[in-house]
């Protein structure tokens, strides 16, 4: 997208130039030319290339089409984020506070809602930011393909302690992540196991 909206600017510049050439005139033909195809046919032909360009980059990026091999449930309040670990059957197997397990190279689905106000779930090493709405659940489909150190954040003003609402991503391999879940596994009374 970075090349062709430097090509499009590029073309600009070069017709901008041309037609402040000294001693150029256009003739009314030339001119009606030049805005049906600087104004009309350019800009279509550019805008329609990436929309097909940015639909196929999207669907590789969100995983659509793609099973999430993990689903957590995300809850957003001020001023923490709690994060629920789901099995097939959507019952929470092992839940932390303010921080985020990712299994490596795995594609996860976020279920995000908010319990109080309006807040944004992001990652910004991963990309993808939804917000967390009272009343609604959002989706966001994200894979850590590496194991780095990453902190989430809230990106929605949410009230005066906005900036403490961070949160830990730890990216764990296959073994780690089955550690770590057991390790933060949830009781059958709903209660955190320990």
């Amino acid at each position: 997208m970075f090349g062709a909206g430097s090509a499009a600017w590029a073309m600009v510049v070069v017709l901008a130039l041309l037609a402040m050439r000294p001693g150029r005139a256009l003739t009314p033909r030339a001119g009606t030319q030049l805005i049906v195809g600087g104004g009309v046919v350019l800009p279509t032909v550019l805008l329609a290339a990436l929309l097909v360009y940015g639909t196929l980059a999207s669907d590789r990026v969100t995983g659509r089409g793609e099973d999430a091999a993990h689903v957590v449930r995300v809850t957003a309040r001020q001023w923490h984020w709690e994060f629920e670990y789901l099995d097939r059957d959507g019952i929470a197997r092992a839940a932390s506070v303010d921080r985020l397990a990712l299994p490596l190279g795995e594609m996860v689905e976020f279920h995000i809602e908010s319990i109080d106000v309006i807040h944004s779930f992001w990652i910004p090493r991963l990309g993808g930011k939804v917000d967390a709405i009272p009343g609604r659940t959002n989706l966001l489909r994200l894979r850590a393909d590496r194991a780095v150190p990453m902190r989430g954040q809230c990106a929605e003003f949410c009230g005066l302690e906005h900036a403490r609402m961070a949160f830990r991503v730890d990216v764990l391999d296959a073994r780690a992540y089955r550690a770590w879940l057991r390790e933060n596994a949830v009781a059958a009374d709903g209660g955190a196991a320990r």
